[in-house]
């Protein structure tokens, strides 16, 4: 509708004349029909009643008129005759005969004019008859009035008292029948007074009833003129507030219909393109989530500040690698090979995020990964890497029973299996690289001591080694064994390394036998007591067997009795020897 295609002030300005339009018609309508009725009120008032009384009136001066003949009539009878009370009384009897047509001219005057207003309806022909009849009745009434006036009076002058007295009566019954006749007449006249009258009530009921119906018109016309541009503009509002909850729950796949081209089919359409504006966003930082890790991306949307400057925090990083890797990616095609990394890095991805860790980069066939703020609280980055390590264990045995199915073979040339290192300390966090790219990571001695930590597992056979200030920040909330002290290049003093067996209170019977064996063994053999070291660590192997970490000790216990350490020896194990 072109209404829609206004401005909202020019809306509420349109409602605004509208509603004063239609009371602008109301009043007009109410004042024509209060002048109409106001006009058949003046007719009523000036011509009806005013003609109903010059009517009865004119009766009243044929009384008087017939008083005063006869006062003249009783003035000449008297035996002395006053001629001045006499002609006194002739003045009121011609005054009460001129009066009498008169009143009789003025009645029809006024009849006259009601006929000639076309602004009224009227019953033109009754009035028009009775001004006939009051004309004939005056003229019948002077033509057989006058000669018997004449002939009284020269009776009267001639003292002839009989003959006054029969030509007196004959006057009378002409003045009863004048009488009779405008009785006749005031009779029909008050008629049409009646019938003005109720013209004028009728017209005013009728203008009551029109006004309140024109005026319930205007209402009803108003109100819905007024809700016909409200909903015009409330709608919109209405469905842009629903779009708004949308983007506020994280949807992005509606739009809102612009069905007006004000300000607020404006706004739609700019809330349609920040839609999809936002649309395009979260599709970029879908994609880059597939490069970089998704809490890195809103960390870098949220606070670009903290990438670009850099800060130290203490982190807790891993690093993971597939074992027999080269071995086994010699004897595949690139497809297959591809479609194998892609599944092991797929599946071994789900255990860090579940656990709240950020990739950092996939390095061949390795993972970095790390812990620490601004990300998660500062206490728990060790519990949680550690966790996920468990968990990527837990998806070895799946893994390798679906590798063969997925390349479509029955036994993988080569098994796999993970090797993950972890360990905790200062890093610097921030966007590393040139100009031209940069890459957000962490640097430092605890990424380097994790990843040598995880090549360290190849020494020792084992799966998941975590470095001294990790296990400090677990404690007992992980099963821990100590393995050995590692001596590693740049660093003053060696440091203690521990498998992570389990989850706590998770170790089955023969694992905490193992434990607690171990435990003796090392000890022993820390203390240069290898026979001791070499017994606990056969009864470690009994209680697992194939235990890699005692047979690594038992392998070194036979280098040393061959090649005795020097004095010096602290019973650590020097990286660089490796």
């Amino acid at each position: 509708m072109p209404i829609f295609n206004q401005s909202i002030r020019r809306k509420i300005v349109g409602i605004a004349l509208g509603l004063i339009v239609l009371m602008l018609v109301t009043s007009i309508l109410s004042m024509v029909m209060s002048s109409q009725v106001g006009v058949l009120l003046d007719e009523l008032t000036n011509r009806y009643i005013p003609a109903y009384g010059d009517l009865a009136r004119a009766n009243i001066r044929s009384l008087e008129r017939s008083v005063a003949l006869r006062r003249m009539v009783m003035m000449k009878m008297q035996a002395s005759s006053d001629e001045e009370a006499y002609a006194a009384r002739l003045r009121e009897f011609e005054e009460a005969d001129r009066k009498i047509e008169e009143e009789a001219e003025g009645a029809r005057k006024l009849i006259n004019a009601i006929i000639d207003d076309p602004r009224t309806p009227s019953d033109n022909a009754a009035l028009a008859r009775i001004e006939i009849r009051i004309e004939t009745a005056v003229t019948e009434l002077r033509r057989d009035l006058n000669e018997d006036h004449a002939k009284l009076l020269k009776q009267v002058d001639a003292k002839q008292m009989a003959e006054a007295r029969g030509t007196l009566e004959h006057i009378d019954a002409i003045r009863d029948q004048f009488n009779q006749k405008f009785d006749a007449i005031r009779a029909d006249m008050l008629t049409q007074v009646f019938a003005a009258t109720s013209q004028v009530i009728g017209h005013q009921r009728q203008a009551i009833v029109v006004s309140g119906i024109v005026t319930l018109l205007a209402a009803i016309v108003g109100f819905a003129f007024a809700l016909l541009v409200s909903s015009g503009i409330t709608r919109p509002v209405r469905l842009l507030l629903a779009g708004t909850r949308e983007v506020e729950a994280g949807r992005f796949d509606k739009t809102i219909a612009v069905s007006t081209q004000d300000e607020i089919g404006e706004l739609a359409a700019a809330f349609n393109r920040m839609i999809e504006q936002l649309r395009h966003n979260e599709r970029i930082r879908e994609t880059f989530g597939r490069y970089i890790d998704p809490k890195v991306v809103q960390g870098l949307i949220e606070r670009p500040e903290v990438a670009m400057d850099g800060q130290r925090r203490v982190m807790t990083i891993m690093f993971c690698d597939m074992s027999g890797f080269t071995s086994m990616s010699e004897g595949m095609t690139p497809r297959g090979l591809v479609k194998v990394m892609n599944h092991y890095f797929t599946v071994m991805s789900v255990p860090i995020r579940s656990n709240r860790g950020v990739i950092d980069k996939y390095i061949g066939d390795a993972i970095m990964a790390y812990w620490g703020p601004p990300f998660i609280e500062e206490d728990e980055p060790a519990l949680l890497a550690g966790c996920a390590a468990i968990d990527m264990a837990d998806q070895v045995p799946a893994l390798q029973r679906q590798l063969p199915d997925l390349l479509g073979i029955r036994a993988m040339p080569v098994p796999c299996d993970l090797r993950i290192g972890i360990a905790t300390g200062e890093v610097l966090t921030g966007s590393i690289g040139s100009e031209l790219m940069m890459s957000f990571t962490v640097m430092g001695d605890a990424v380097n001591l994790a990843s040598r930590l995880e090549a360290v597992n190849k020494v020792y056979g084992t799966r998941i080694l975590i470095a001294q200030a990790t296990a400090d920040a677990i404690g007992g909330r992980l099963e821990l064994r100590e393995i050995d002290r590692l001596a590693v290049a740049g660093q003053s003093a060696p440091q203690a390394i521990f498998e992570v067996m389990a989850r706590a209170g998770a170790l089955t019977a023969a694992q905490d036998g193992l434990r607690a064996h171990y435990a003796e063994a090392l000890a022993a053999y820390r203390a240069r007591r290898f026979d001791e070291a070499r017994a606990a660590f056969n009864a470690a192997l009994e209680a697992v067997p194939g235990d890699g970490p005692s047979r690594t000790l038992l392998a070194r216990i036979a280098q040393f009795e061959a090649d005795p350490p020097g004095e010096g020896w602290d019973g650590a194990w020097r990286l660089e020897q490796k």
